[in-house]
C-alpha cells in the first residue's frame, strides 16, 4: 500500500523558517513527480513546489520562489521543503503529493486534481 507521511508543521513567527519532510512507503519516489501543495481556509489547494528526482527538474510557485527550497533524498525515499522568510500568507495546511509523470513539472504541480497520492496534511501557521 502506498503512503505519504508528512512531518509535523507548527507555529512560526513571520520571518522564521521551518522544514517539512514527507516520507514515502510502498513505492519509490524516483518514479514519480513529488511535491508540496497547500490549502488555506476558503481557498483552493495550490501547488507550491514540485520535483522530479530522475531529471532534477523543479517548479516553484511565484509566491514562494526564492524563499522555499524543495529537495529529495532517494536513499531515504523522502522529500523535503525548506521554508525560509515565512509570511502570514504562507499559513495553510501543507500536503505532500505524488504524481505519475504525465507532463512538465509545472503542469504536474499546478493541476492538483491530477495528483495520484496525497499525504494527510500538516498545519503551518505563521503568526506573531
Amino acid at each position: 500500500q502506498l503512503h505519504l507521511v508528512e512531518s509535523a508543521g507548527g507555529l512560526v513567527q513571520p520571518g522564521g523558517s521551518l522544514r517539512l519532510s514527507c516520507a514515502a512507503s510502498g513505492f519509490t519516489l524516483d518514479h514519480y513527480a513529488i511535491g508540496w501543495f497547500r490549502q488555506a481556509p476558503g481557498k483552493e489547494r495550490e501547488g507550491v513546489s514540485c520535483i522530479r528526482s530522475d531529471d532534477v527538474s523543479t517548479y516553484y510557485s511565484d509566491s514562494v520562489k526564492g524563499r522555499f527550497t524543495i529537495s529529495v533524498d532517494n536513499a531515504k525515499n523522502t522529500v523535503y521543503l525548506q521554508m525560509n522568510s515565512l509570511k502570514p500568507e504562507d499559513t495553510a495546511v501543507y500536503y505532500c503529493g505524488a504524481v505519475v509523470p504525465w507532463g512538465t513539472i509545472q503542469a504536474m504541480c499546478v493541476f492538483t486534481r491530477d495528483v495520484d497520492y496525497w499525504g494527510q496534511g500538516t498545519q503551518v501557521t505563521v503568526s506573531s
